[in-house]
């Protein structure tokens, strides 16, 4: 029985983030940048701050160290490309969020905070304004195949959400 809801654990966890196979090259960078932190609340109040202060956005990815795509978008993030962007546009913050498909969440009232009632998966994107507005309402939710997106595709979207 145990080995069954394993089994069903990790089938739910893989269909809501992308996973490589072992014969499959990355071709992202990754990075685990989703630790568990005391008070993940405070982070976002402190971006939304100097968001407000320095007429930037907020960056905030809520996603998990386990999560294939979570790590692959984290990676992408670290690069000189997206640094430059993000310097200049946004405060980045991450949350890890454990699993939320699987009933197994952590600081899902973030999300709820700006009107995310749940997550289907990770990653998830919010672009918050300065006034603590959630700016990409359609597409926060949408980024659980962040790994096969390409470089310009994730920069792209990152770069119009800042304008």
């Amino acid at each position: 029985m145990i080995r069954t809801g394993l089994a069903v654990t990790a089938s739910l966890a893989l269909s809501a983030c992308a996973t490589a196979s072992a014969e499959t090259a990355l071709d992202h960078p990754e990075a685990r940048s989703f630790a568990v932190t005391q008070d993940p609340s405070a982070q976002v109040d402190a971006a939304l701050a100097r968001a407000a202060a320095n007429d930037a956005r907020v960056l905030l990815v809520m996603g998990a160290n386990w999560c294939h795509d979570s790590r692959a978008l984290a990676g992408w993030l670290e690069t000189p490309r997206f640094k430059d962007l993000i310097a200049k546009e946004y405060e980045l913050v991450f949350v890890n969020v454990g699993m939320p498909q699987t009933g197994d969440g952590h600081n899902l009232e973030i999300a709820q905070r700006f009107g995310l009632d749940e997550l289907p998966g990770t990653p998830n994107v919010l672009v918050i304004d300065g006034s603590g507005s959630l700016i990409n309402t359609e597409t926060a939710t949408s980024w659980r195949n962040a790994a096969s997106r390409s470089e310009d595709e994730i920069y792209d979207e990152l770069a119009r959400l800042a304008s």
